[in-house]
């Protein structure tokens, strides 16, 4: 059964054509490569999950219109592709293939692409904060805060840095799961929590929205790892293995494929236990959670 949510790739639409109009192409002599290389990466597919998980929570949180969100949520997007340029760097990651397609690097060279990584961050928070949204400014306020944690060096940014720093070593098993909690979790919980946060939630349904997002990218990332040494080269866009070539602690080898099968299921009954102070909206969680660990790609 295909638990895909219905409205996943609604949203997914809404989100590609709102980020073609948030970065346009610049036709101008100096700034013309950097976008280029911006949109190369910013519409270049992916599930966009990060963005549908914010309108969500809005429109569960609001009862109203999840479009009011878009915005916001594509400015999430935004900082998603800067950090995946950036992934795949040669100072980083070292990948030459991102969603089937030569990484940013290979097509514009490693200082354009650094670049376009810092234009897609700076892009993202002045979308974010535009006063033209729908939003009560307390509550934007409130959930660019959150975004802000969650990207930084306390989020993201601290995930990728622990990562770094245990390539070629052994790690322990608290090192890897705080790694892979703000590597990978930080801007999926974020996305969750700033719905939340921009619909004025009650701090209860903005820590229910944070528990759900942090299970959920845990269990993500989980998978992720199942699939570079199980899944499909041309589902997952990228070449597999590539994990094991740079020496990379990963849950897979970790923990080995029988015991992540079973700490996904755990992650995602908890994450299914927070979908329930939503109400009628847990069902659409529960369906999204569900299609996350069944995923091939």
């Amino acid at each position: 059964m295909d638990r895909m949510p219905s409205n996943l790739t609604l949203y997914a639409d809404l989100v590609e054509q709102e980020l073609s109009r948030l970065m346009p192409e610049e036709h101008s002599l100096f700034q013309k490569e950097v976008f280029s290389a911006c949109r190369y990466s910013l519409l270049g597919g992916g599930k966009r999950l990060r963005p549908y998980l914010c309108m969500t929570f809005y429109a569960l949180c609001s009862g109203k219109d999840a479009r009011d969100a878009l915005t916001f949520a594509s400015g999430i997007e935004m900082i998603h592709s800067y950090s995946l340029i950036h992934d795949d760097l040669p100072c980083m990651d070292n990948s030459d293939y991102r969603r089937g397609k030569l990484s940013n690097h290979k097509v514009y060279g490693e200082t354009t692409a650094v670049l376009a990584g810092d234009a897609l961050l700076n892009r993202a928070f002045e979308v974010m904060s535009s006063p033209d949204q729908k939003i009560e400014p307390a509550n934007l306020l409130r959930a660019l805060h959150v975004m802000g944690t969650a990207s930084g060096a306390y989020g993201m940014v601290g995930g990728q840095i622990i990562d770094l720093a245990m390539e070629g070593r052994s790690c322990t098993a608290d090192e890897l799961w705080k790694m892979v909690e703000l590597k990978t979790g930080a801007l999926i919980w974020g996305a969750c929590k700033s719905g939340a946060c921009l619909a004025g939630a009650s701090n209860e349904l903005q820590e229910a929205a944070y528990q759900y997002g942090l299970c959920v990218g845990l269990a993500f990332q989980i998978r992720d790892d199942l699939l570079d040494l199980t899944g499909d080269a041309a589902l997952v866009g990228k070449p597999l293995g590539h994990d094991a070539e740079n020496e990379k602690n990963t849950f897979a080898s970790v923990y080995g494929i029988e015991k992540c099968e079973t700490m996904i299921r755990e992650l995602t009954e908890k994450a299914l236990k927070h979908a329930e102070a939503f109400g009628d909206g847990a069902e659409q969680l529960r369906n999204l959670a569900l299609w996350l660990i069944d995923r091939t790609y």
